[in-house]
């Protein structure tokens, strides 16, 4: 049971932090996309040396996915890691929508920007959102799964090269759905804006997930010892 709390504490903090910094900077200029993408990538790494040694610190289901599917874990745990992801990203966006609605602070509520929500627009509509979402997802894990592998991995610096990876993702992807790569992250702050950023959301679970999977597939021929050199 803590393992799936500290998801839940560290999905929060990441949802927090990293659309909280969305909001308040904004990502309409080069240096808001800047700021969010490193927002992103450091809370990642500041969960990953708080509750990495508690859960490995997933903090995304598409994450967990990947790991199940490499069979570093059981379905029953990723079922119970999921639950406090999904419970984490709305905790997140429920305390950023409350310092907003107490402090005044730009973002209306009625924005879907107003609480970092992904979005379908810029990226041609839904079929090219899930493009990009499933391609940045799909690099995204594929770092997680190399960088934490128990033979080939970055040991102690896995946590670090996470967070970089993500922080490059989001410097590309930003301006085109928002960054996503984490249907957590996504599902919280839709949430509470509604409207077209909660329709679309199916998006930001399906890409994320696909991309998820298919990073385990890679990973497990880059790591099968019956392969081929």
């Amino acid at each position: 049971m803590k393992k799936y709390f500290a998801e839940f504490i560290g999905t929060a903090v990441l949802t927090l932090l990293g659309c909280g910094t969305a909001v308040f900077v904004g990502c309409g200029e080069p240096a808001g996309v800047a700021a969010t993408a490193l927002a992103f990538g450091l809370a990642v790494v500041a969960m990953a040396y708080t509750i990495g040694g508690i859960s490995g610190c997933h903090i995304n289901p598409a994450i967990t996915l990947g790991v199940v599917l490499s069979k570093r874990m059981s379905w029953k745990d990723a079922c119970g890691y999921w639950c406090g992801q999904i419970l984490g990203g709305i905790a997140g966006a429920a305390i950023l929508y409350g310092i907003i609605a107490l402090t005044g602070a730009p973002g209306a509520m009625g924005d879907p920007a107003g609480l970092g929500t992904n979005g379908v627009a810029n990226a041609g509509g839904p079929l090219g959102a899930l493009v990009v979402e499933c391609v940045a997802t799909f690099l995204f894990v594929l770092v997680v799964l190399g960088t934490t592998d128990a033979k080939k991995g970055a040991g102690n610096f896995a946590g670090l090269a996470i967070g970089l990876a993500l922080v490059l993702i989001h410097l590309v992807c930003i301006n085109l759905t928002g960054t996503s790569v984490n249907p957590a992250r996504s599902f919280g702050p839709a949430l509470f804006v509604g409207g077209e950023a909660l329709a679309d959301v199916w998006v930001f679970f399906v890409g994320p997930l696909v991309g998820g999977a298919l990073a385990a597939c890679t990973w497990g021929c880059f790591s099968c010892e019956k392969c081929a050199e």
